[in-house]
């Protein structure tokens, strides 16, 4: 057990049953600490997590293809962002693919809808991460109709089967799905409004999309419900707190990486005979 959780996170934020309209998003799952504490800690299991993305990067560099990959999936303002800098951003960008998609553009729409997931799958070796993902297709697409029910509708299926040849590949899945009420999307997005730092990050389609906050916990109740499996479970997150998201998610990663178990790999050359060289350099 993980000091200051009641359970380990994997089973505090597991989907299992969870009916996403009922979440109380401003709820810590898990966790016995404040603030105070989940700031702390981040910074002390930030290291933990840096050590062992270090790991994995070392290993892929000396031709192992396990990786790890995060999927962010949330509506807006839910904190995705803010997870990659927070908590991607506390290890060694080298061992990290990122990728953010949004609205998909005319090249990535004449192709099947997986293509530009595919082509951002993590190399061996490294921490990727998805702001957003493949289940774009299964939710905006679905809310707002923009392709036919028979359309969508067997893409669950499609993503289960995609999802279980990623981890046949050896990447592993952590999948969360974050949340936050409409009350903190509200002042989320009254911030973003009312600083010009934050101008950047507003747009007046997500006023628009509040509207839909509905028909969106619907969809992410099926998303969940049909594509949480054994080899890629979601995780649910509650999100109105954001030290607490950025601690979760921390410790899923470092949940994920530990059960790689891995080590830093042997020297693929003679180290006494290279100290020897180094000596008389």
């Amino acid at each position: 057990m993980v000091k200051h959780w009641s359970v380990p996170v994997t089973e505090a934020l597991k989907a299992d049953g969870l009916r996403i309209a009922e979440l109380a998003t401003s709820s810590t799952p898990g966790f016995t600490g404040d603030k105070k504490l989940a700031q702390e800690l981040l910074t002390e299991r930030g290291k933990a997590l840096s050590v062992l993305q270090e790991k994995l990067y070392a290993n892929g560099r000396s031709g192992d293809r396990r990786s790890v990959l995060l999927v962010l999936q949330g509506m807006d303002t839910a904190g995705k962002g803010g997870i990659v800098r927070h908590v991607i951003g506390s290890v060694d960008p080298q061992g990290v693919d990122h990728a953010a998609f949004g609205v998909p553009t005319e090249e990535e729409r004449r192709h099947h809808y997986l293509w530009r997931i595919r082509k951002a799958l993590p190399r061996g070796g490294q921490l990727g991460v998805f702001d957003r993902s493949h289940y774009e297709d299964v939710l905006v697409v679905r809310v707002h109709e923009l392709v036919p029910r028979a359309e969508w509708e067997p893409r669950y299926d499609e993503i289960n089967q995609f999802e279980r040849e990623m981890t046949r590949e050896g990447i592993t899945l952590v999948k969360v799905a974050m949340f936050v009420s409409l009350d903190e999307q509200k002042k989320r997005l009254r911030q973003r409004l009312e600083r010009q730092d934050k101008y950047w990050k507003f747009n007046p389609s997500d006023i628009d999309e509040r509207a839909y906050w509905p028909a969106y916990l619907e969809a992410y109740q099926a998303m969940v419900d049909r594509t949480s499996t054994a080899d890629a479970p979601w995780y649910v997150l509650p999100a109105d707190h954001k030290w607490y998201a950025r601690l979760a998610v921390t410790e899923l990663l470092i949940d994920a990486l530990e059960k790689l178990k891995l080590d830093w790999p042997p020297a693929n050359f003679d180290v006494a005979e290279e100290l020897r060289r180094l000596d008389q350099s």
